[in-house]
Formats: structure tokens, sequence, C-alpha cells
């Protein structure tokens, strides 16, 4: 968005656009309404450094498809998470470009990037964890980080973990995810000297309380250095993690 403005001013100060073609670019600047149901805010990349994702659920396929629109026309790149199948096949012929991951249940538009510094490493507990550790990785990715991904490797079958050692001690931010008790996490901090996000998963038997336990342990650990964000919200652990990686440009 700084470059945006920077172009804007740049273009006004050599006579490319008068300056009240400029004044009427600058007045969606910083957030733009889409009809009556969205702002969105096309600041929030300079604030946090990340921009504006569009989260699918309780959204109209009609409200996604014009939000999406309106972040890619300003910005060159359109998120949307939670998007499922069904939802995805209503918006696809409205956003030809749209590109899909079914696991990730993430749409978006715009070229994928590797351009920031650090690797995120992503673990997760079983097979049944994959949509939300894939929301994560994708999420890592579409933001331009490096992302590595480890799949299937919880403590029923611990000793499948130890043959990775080399991806948990290269990373530089791991994120962990795990349903039933979520006991994987607290054995990945007590290895490695990075920072780990824990993501439970609503994945498990009915004690599990869709993801309630695994939270708990994860909230319980007794392993330094691990964050603990929602249930099921693969989303916000990437965002923690990026925001960490740029702690150390």
């Amino acid at each position: 968005m700084s470059e945006n403005l920077s172009n804007l001013l740049q273009a006004v100060a050599i006579g490319e656009i008068s300056p009240q073609e400029a004044l009427q670019k600058l007045q969606y600047l910083n957030f733009e309404p889409v009809s009556d149901f969205a702002k969105i805010d096309h600041h929030r990349s300079l604030r946090t450094g990340f921009p504006e994702v569009v989260f699918g659920l309780g959204k109209t396929p009609d409200q996604i498809i014009a939000i999406m629109k309106v972040l890619y026309a300003k910005s060159g790149q359109a998120i949307a998470t939670k998007i499922s199948s069904s939802v995805h096949s209503q918006i696809q012929p409205f956003l030809p470009d749209l590109q899909y991951s079914a696991i990730a249940q993430i749409c978006y538009l715009g070229e994928v990037q590797s351009n920031q510094k650090g690797k995120i490493a992503i673990i997760s507990a079983g097979t049944a964890d994959l949509p939300i550790a894939e929301e994560a990785a994708l999420t890592a990715e579409l933001c331009g980080f490096t992302v590595q991904r480890l799949w299937d490797v919880g403590v029923a079958g611990i000793h499948r973990l130890w043959q990775h050692q080399h991806l948990l001690t290269t990373a530089d931010v791991l994120i962990v995810v795990a349903g039933m008790e979520g006991a994987l996490p607290s054995v990945v901090a007590g290895l490695v000297s990075c920072p780990v996000i824990a993501v439970p998963a609503s994945v498990g038997y009915g004690a599990n309380f869709n993801g309630i336990a695994p939270l708990l342990t994860m909230l319980n650990s007794c392993a330094t250095g691990i964050g603990v964000v929602n249930i099921d919200n693969g989303f916000g652990a990437a965002i923690l993690a990026g925001k960490i990686l740029k702690l150390g440009k």
C-alpha cells in the first residue's frame, strides 16, 4: 500500500494525473465500502505487515466474490479462508483466475511468491489434522514465507518424529497441529530452541470436546516457549509465525 501511495504522488508530481483525480483515488486508499455489508481495510498491511483476509464462514458467495474483487483490484492479491467446496463451486465462475485448495479450504487470487526471510516448519500429529495444518502452510506461503511440511508424526508413533530431527532444528518457527489429547507440541517444544506455535484441532472422540481437550493440554504444557492459538486456527498460527520472523529482519 505504501508503494501505491508513492506511485500516486509521483504521478501527480510529474503531471500524469491531476490533483482532482488523485483526490478521487485517495478517498478509498485506507478503507473502501463494499455495498452495505463490508469495509475493506486497505491499510492493514501498513499497520500489521499482512493484508486483510476474508473469513468465509457466515458470508454468502456473493459477498465473498465482491470483497475478493475489491481486494485484488487494489493490491493484486486476495485470500479467503474456511471456503467449503460447495461455496468454491459457486464463486469460481465469477473469479476465473481463482486458485483453490480443498484440503486447506482456502481460495486466493494472485501469485505465490517466496519473498520473506525465515523458514516455517509445520507439523501435524495425524492425517485427520491435515486440513488445519494445510491452512497454516498455505497461509504462510501466500504471505511469502518458505514452508516445510511434516505430516502424521504424532505421539502414538513418536519414533516417526525422530527421523526428522534436521527439519526440527533448522526451522525458525514451528507450528504444531494436534487433535485428540494434543500432546505433540509439548514433545516438540522440549526438543527445539525456536518458538513453537501450538494449534489444537477439533479431532477426536467425545472427551476431546471438539478441541477443548487439546487446547487445555497445550495451555498446561510443561515445555517452555509455546504459544497457543484458538481451536482450528491454522490461519492465525501462520500469521503469528510470520510476525515473529519479521522481527528478525
